[in-house]
Formats: structure tokens, C-alpha cells, sequence
């Protein structure tokens, strides 16, 4: 992979391989593109001939790269330096990372029934009737503009993005939401989106990203419900299993509260974000040819010998339910271990701690056996009214009390997390702007209260103060100046406090 300066100035390129079997697909691309957005320079990607916009999902999606082709990158401009070694170690993680989804071993459990064979999404055993997939078209009266409508699409995906930002899942909302960014600098009205969308997609079919698709249609109907069009699952009042061609993303989250036991789909691939979901969800699953299946007959789904039993004998029956007790019986051992210290196959000891976002999350945390907080994310005290310090402090109070080891981030707005009483200047890029520890400066007032309510709710406690978005040692400094200024001013004595950054914006690994 050679690096290059180009014969003009501050230009640069490098050629990239890719190497994972699922090809750059929608989420490497996302994240790929998410760091290219914080560069201010021009970034381009070029692929046999035809060169297109690196910061924009669809265009970077439609090189339609596959395991072994090369592309090349070029960056102009402003930071182009910067940014070219940022994306080459961006990608060259993501093609570590993307590995593909290992197909699960079978565990073969003799059937006395005929049986439909499938691929394992996710193991464990479902009895239950089948129910298939139903929807209804809901019509309700919006006042919300085309806009608006993406503007509530695209805080909802960021929301959901931030809240699962430690779960292997979370790279899909991502994902989505890049999505939605890049569709959005095509279309300003609801016809084009979904014309856009069918030329999109129409691209993808019979092609290794085609269980892609159904990431345009959840967008869709994400814009369409802000509408007033929503498309609703109608989940079945029973213990059932559902059948269904395909799921979108955003409706495994409705299984998860269901009476739905497990799900039989047809036309997924076991790298699409609805079996990711699925897996993360632990709902039992499977990739089968449900045509022949009939409604409310009861099957066995076992998601261990990856079959369906379609119609059951009363040794299947016994043999179905033996095998769910044995699953219970691993989960509840499991429970009942997860206080005692973890321990690697070498005999060391590792600390588990958990990421939260508030009192509720951080019980559960002690609760599931974490030995402390890892990451205390606080912007879910700073909503539509801006919190008191005293509202700041009883919320800070509670989540320290639950555990010794704590570590807080400071208040992180700007990008694509705005706030009505944090009036920050638009700016092209919003993710290279005011934000995180450059609150410091633009807002010294709103971290002084919540620095001040973190010393007040430690109480000689030893709490690990975080400040993100830190890109040079100056900024950290600073920071940490200002902290030690509230101390004095509010007469608290800090020494059990411990200051650190959070390693995200690429320039701070060329320290």
C-alpha cells in the first residue's frame, strides 16, 4: 500500500485492499465515513475509472468493493495529511474487525418428525405455534415538513447510536444514520427519498449487500412515521414463532417485549443488521424455506440442530423440552457466577465494568455483577431544560454510591448532539467544531456547575474524570486547569480526583 504526494499541492493519495470476505459493505463504510467528515479537506475514493465523494455512504457504497479489489483514496486540501493517515488506520482496523459471521456448529438432535433444515442465526429452543408475519398501514395527521421529519429521523438514530455505543450492535445505527445523512443531501421531498431509494437498492439486488436493502426501507419508514404514515408489526397475543420474508432493524426491539419465542425468516443472510439484532437480542432464529410451513401449527424450532420440526411426535415434544431445561439451567449458572471474579484461561483476574448512562443502567450494571463504571455518560441529565446544580449532584450522588470505581465523561455536545441553551455557531462540519472539551472555553459556565456538582457528589471518593473530544495536550491542560480553578473556588478538596482523556479523535494518536 504505497503513500503518495501528488504533484499538487497538499494532495495526497494511497491505494487500499480490501480484504474482508464481506466486502466494504454499509457498516465499515459508515464508520470509514464518519471519519473522513471530520477532515475539512476533499476526500474522494477511486475504483475502476470512476471517482466518487468519500464522505457519502451511497456514493462509497455504490464502488460495490469487493474482498480483493483496490481503491484509491485521495485527500486534497486542508489536513489532507492527516486525514489520509487517519483513514488508512481506519480501514485497516475495519477490515480486521469485519470478520464474517462463523457458521454455527450443528448440534444434531434425532427428530422423530419431518423436519426443514436452515441456517442458525442464533441457538436455543422455541415450541410454539407459527404466526406469520402481519402488518397495517397507519394514517395519522402531521404537521412535520419533509425537514423536520429527517431531523427527528436522524436524532432518533443518534440517539440510539449513543445509547448502545459499547455494544457490538451499535455500529448499525451508524451505519443508518450516515445513511440517512447521505440520502438527505440528495433529496429534500418524501417522492424523491424514495426514488433515490429504489435506485439505490435496485443496485444491490443479487449482490453480496443485498440484505442491505432493508436499511433503506427502515429509513423510509422511519421519515414516512414522522409523516404520518406508520408501518405497524402486528405482534401475535400468544406464545408464537414468527414467520416473515425479512425484518427490518428497528422491529427486533418490538420482539424483544413480545410473546414471540423465536423467528423463522426466509430471505436474510446471516451478516444482515436483522440477524446481528437478532443474535444480540439472543432470540432464537433461523434462515429457512418457511414457504411449506402452515399458521398455527406447533413446531419445534431448534436452534441448536439449526431444524425445524414441522410436525412434532410426543418424543419430539419431551426431547424439545428436556433440551430447554438444560438451556435454562446454563443460564442460571451463569447468573448465579456473575459476582465471583473473571478469570482468563491463564488464571488472570480482569475487571469487568459496564458503561451507563444513568441511575437505572448503572443498577442493572450492579445487579449483573460489574465491578464499577467503566464510562458514566452524563448528557442524559442535559435535556430540552438545562439541569441545576443540585439536580446534577443528587443524579451524580446516586450512580457513585453504587459502585468504588467510577469514571464520569464531561458534558459532550456539538456534531450531531445539539441542546436549545448551548448556542453553538453552524458550522459545514459540525463533528470538527465546538464540541466536548471545547466546552471549556465557549461555555465555561454550564462545566463549571457540572464540575462542580462531580467534586460535590464524590465526597472524598476516588472518581476518574473523563474530558472527550481532547486532540492535543493543550487542550487537556486546560481542562484540567479549569477543573482545579472550581475546586478552589468552591473550597473542595480535589486529591482523589483522577483527570484523563478519552482516546477518540485520531490526531491524538500522533502525540
Amino acid at each position: 500500500m504505497g503513500l503518495f504526494s501528488s504533484l499538487f499541492s497538499k494532495s495526497l493519495s494511497t491505494d487500499l485492499t480490501v480484504t474482508s470476505s464481506n466486502g466494504f459493505h454499509l457498516r465499515p463504510v459508515a464508520q470509514f465515513v464518519s471519519v473522513a467528515k471530520k477532515y475539512p479537506c476533499r476526500i474522494s475514493a477511486s475504483f475502476k475509472d470512476k471517482e466518487v465523494n468519500a464522505k457519502g455512504v451511497n456514493s462509497l457504497l455504490g464502488l460495490s468493493l469487493e474482498q480483493g479489489d483496490s481503491f484509491t483514496v485521495i485527500c486534497k486540501g486542508k489536513d489532507a495529511e492527516r486525514a489520509l493517515q487517519s483513514l488508512i488506520e481506519t480501514f485497516n482496523v475495519l477490515m480486521q474487525d469485519d470478520k464474517e459471521i462463523s457458521v454455527i456448529e450443528k448440534k444434531g438432535t434425532q427428530y422423530e418428525g419431518p423436519v426443514v433444515t436452515g441456517e442458525i442465526i442464533y441457538t436455543g429452543i422455541a415450541i410454539a405455534p407459527l404466526y406469520h408475519y402481519k402488518e397495517q398501514i397507519i394514517h395519522k395527521k402531521s404537521q412535520c415538513s419533509f425537514q423536520e421529519a429527517y431531523k427527528k429521523s436522524f436524532e432518533e438514530l443518534a440517539a440510539l447510536y449513543e445509547n448502545q455505543k459499547d455494544k457490538s450492535d451499535a455500529a448499525i445505527y451508524l451505519a443508518q444514520k450516515e445513511l440517512l445523512v447521505s440520502l438527505k443531501e440528495e433529496c429534500n421531498t418524501l417522492d424523491q427519498l424514495k426514488e433515490k431509494i429504489k435506485t439505490y437498492t435496485s443496485k444491490l439486488l443479487d449482490t453480496k449487500l443485498e440484505s442491505k436493502i432493508t436499511d433503506y426501507r427502515d429509513i423510509l419508514q422511519r421519515i414516512e412515521k414522522h409523516l404520518g404514515i406508520e408501518v405497524s408489526m402486528v405482534l401475535p397475543d400468544k406464545a408464537s414463532i414468527l414467520l416473515a420474508d425479512d425484518l427490518l432493524p428497528s422491529q427486533i426491539g418490538q420482539l424483544v417485549q413480545s410473546t414471540v419465542s423465536g423467528v423463522i425468516l426466509q430471505e436474510t443472510s446471516l451478516n444482515s443488521h436483522t440477524a446481528i439484532l437478532l443474535r444480540a437480542e439472543g432470540i432464537t432464529s433461523l434462515i429457512a424455506d418457511s414457504s411449506a410451513l402452515t399458521e398455527n401449527t406447533t413446531v419445534i424450532l431448534d436452534g441448536h440442530a439449526g431444524l425445524i420440526v414441522t410436525d412434532p411426535s410426543e418424543e419430539d415434544f419431551k426431547k424439545a423440552e428436556q433440551r430447554l431445561k438444560e438451556d435454562q439451567k446454563v443460564l442460571n449458572t451463569a447468573k448465579e457466577k456473575r459476582f465471583e471474579q473473571a478469570l482468563t484461561k491463564e488464571g488472570k483476574v480482569i475487571k469487568v465494568v459496564a458503561n451507563v448512562t444513568d441511575i437505572t443502567s448503572a443498577e442493572q450494571a450492579k445487579e449483573e455483577g460489574a465491578e464499577g463504571i467503566g464510562l458514566l455518560r452524563t448528557e442524559f441529565l442535559f435535556k430540552e431544560e438545562k439541569p441545576t446544580f443540585e439536580m446534577q449532584r443528587d443524579a451524580y450522588k446516586k450512580i457513585f454510591d453504587t459502585f468504588d470505581d467510577i469514571t464520569v465523561r464531561t458534558l459532550d455536545v456539538g456534531g450531531d448532539k445539539a441542546l436549545p441553551y448551548i448556542d453553538l455557531p453552524k458550522e459545514d462540519n459540525p463533528f470538527l467544531g465546538i464540541r466536548g472539551v471545547r466546552l471549556f472555553d465557549t461555555h465555561p459556565g454550564i462545566m463549571e456547575e457540572q464540575l462542580h456538582a462531580i467534586f460535590t457528589a464524590a465526597e472524598n471518593r476516588t472518581v476518574k474524570v473523563m474530558f472527550p473530544m481532547v486532540s492535543t495536550v493543550d487542550e487537556f491542560s486546560k481542562a484540567k486547569r479549569f477543573s482545579q480553578k472550581v475546586a478552589e473556588e468552591h473550597q473542595i478538596d480535589i486529591s482523589n480526583i483522577l483527570f484523563g482523556i478519552m482516546i477518540e479523535v485520531p490526531s491524538v494518536l500522533f502525540l
